[in-house]
């Protein structure tokens, strides 16, 4: 887990949104390989192994996104370094093009495959909710295998800062809050109303 991620995650827990205090163990370079993420609000406490945080109730992704690096890219309107883009399940097969595409953005892979590894481009973290704060993300992808939840497309939309897109496999979701910018067979971009 790349040490600066920490001030974008949140405590999965039903609680008023905080900070994670890390306490790291083992340091490689800038990746966290292991270590503890702490909650002040509900005194949860999250294990990093490996490099990756596991926030308990993850599936981890059996099937690849059907979307294209570049298609992703041109989705979601990212130009420039910077900040982190979050890629949902099956979604996470792309981050190696996406990183090439786009260098010096980070991205937060969750629940990818089984034994996809923890890198300095894509951090791991397993998680049943998004564990990231709200309006954090350049842009969040959630692949076919979580699109279909409402809870994964509606934390993606609070996810995402302010008039940045969604993009994700599947139908267009029925919700107030989310404005559809596109839609074509199988994926649809959005942004938070």
């Amino acid at each position: 887990m790349f040490i600066e991620l920490t001030d974008h995650l949140r405590c999965t827990r039903p609680h008023d949104e905080q900070f994670l205090v890390l306490l790291p163990g083992e340091m490689r370079g800038r990746l966290v390989w292991s270590g503890e993420l702490g909650c002040p609000v509900c005194g949860r406490v999250v294990r990093v192994e490996d490099g990756v945080a596991d926030f308990g109730g993850g599936t981890p992704a059996d099937a690849s996104t059907a979307l294209a690096p570049e298609a992703i890219q041109a989705l979601l309107g990212i130009q420039g370094p910077g900040g982190y883009v979050a890629l949902i399940g099956s979604a996470t097969t792309a981050a190696p093009g996406l990183a090439a595409l786009l260098p010096g953005v980070r991205f937060v892979l969750v629940n990818p495959a089984r034994n996809t590894p923890d890198s300095e481009a894509g951090s791991v973290v397993r998680a049943g909710v998004l564990p990231v704060k709200r309006a954090s993300m350049r842009g969040v992808v959630v692949g076919s295998d979580a699109a279909a939840d409402p809870r994964w497309v509606g934390s993606a939309l609070g996810a995402a800062l302010g008039g940045l897109r969604v993009v994700a496999e599947g139908e267009p979701p029925g919700r107030d809050d989310c404005e559809v910018l596109a839609a074509a067979p199988g994926v649809w971009v959005g942004k938070r109303r």
